[in-house]
């Protein structure tokens, strides 16, 4: 209701603070009032966030962004396996979540790598282009892996790729080979864009891949996804020390992923360690052969798109 044809305002952050009730919920607050609703939890001195709270606020849903991160990445880099442990003892408030971290140390780790310039273009030996003639490409090589096809003193070849690959490379040459050109020097770049999203895409099937490994545990496929989340958030932190570019520091993350994989699955399940070895063998072919046909398909995305 307007008074001498003014319209009240909508009332304030202080008279909303002051109030007896909690501004979420109503529900009446005890007196002296307490730091939170006693109905629904929120917080009752509310005053506007600062931009460290907001930024806290946006990527809290997704990251790790508070004290727990830093009492969990200590056993998650020294410790093998033991973060999988205490989540099945039940400790799971004293750590970051298990989704939570991973997404957090893989987020970190490739931002770390665009932001180092780690990611350059494809060396000679890997990708190779002369343009003799303006518009014509006399020699260009794609590889992948073993595999590779493209043109070779002006014939068009194709090797160990399927038909429907060849196809779309010979069409691409023949129809803009400038653009083939740039294509094959943005490869690696579109491919780290990428192999974030590909790597959480293939954490079902590691986990799917460990409860094969070990059948007879009985256990069941989220308990070995939560093992499979910290293990790759292990990973990807070895992986942002390429950023620091110190050839010791990446000769040491290079040693520590086999080494940490096996130490951690030993703690987490059991077991003789000769048969821990055996697994750890079975499960690095599996993956492995995963690992890089994975590669495979988002080099040809990266490529193609």
């Amino acid at each position: 209701m307007s008074v001498d044809g003014v319209t009240p305002s909508a009332p304030t952050q202080s008279a909303i603070v002051a109030a007896d009730r909690c501004p979420n919920c109503e529900h009446a607050l005890a007196q002296p009032r307490p730091n939170y609703c006693s109905h629904c939890g929120q917080e009752t001195n509310l005053k506007p966030p600062t931009l460290l709270e907001f930024a806290q606020q946006f990527g809290g849903n997704y990251l790790a962004m508070e004290g727990a991160l830093w009492r969990s990445l200590k056993p998650l880099l020294f410790r093998p396996g033991q973060l999988t442990r205490e989540y099945f003892a039940g400790r799971k408030r004293r750590y970051v979540l298990p989704l939570r971290l991973y997404l957090t140390v893989s987020l970190i780790a490739l931002l770390a790598l665009r932001l180092s310039g780690m990611v350059m273009g494809p060396s000679e030996s890997a990708v190779q282009v002369k343009l003799d003639k303006p518009g014509e490409l006399d020699n260009v090589v794609l590889r992948l892996g073993q595999r590779q096809a493209g043109v070779r003193n002006g014939q068009f070849f194709c090797e160990d790729l399927p038909a429907v690959v060849c196809e779309r490379v010979r069409a691409r040459i023949t129809l803009n080979p400038q653009a083939m050109e740039q294509a094959l020097r943005q490869l690696p770049q579109r491919m780290v864009a990428n192999w974030g999203t590909v790597m959480f895409a293939l954490l079902p099937l590691f986990a799917a891949q460990l409860k094969l490994v070990y059948l007879r545990r009985g256990m069941r496929w989220s308990e070995h996804l939560v093992f499979a989340l910290h293990l790759h958030a292990f990973w990807f932190a070895m992986l942002a020390t390429e950023a620091a570019r110190l050839p010791w520091l990446q000769a040491l993350a290079a040693l520590a992923v086999p080494v940490y994989s096996v130490l951690a699955l030993q703690r987490v399940y059991g077991g003789r360690w000769w048969a821990t070895a055996l697994r750890s063998v079975a499960l690095c072919t599996l993956y492995g052969t995963t690992l890089v046909v994975a590669l495979v398909v988002v080099a040809l995305w990266a490529f193609f798109a």
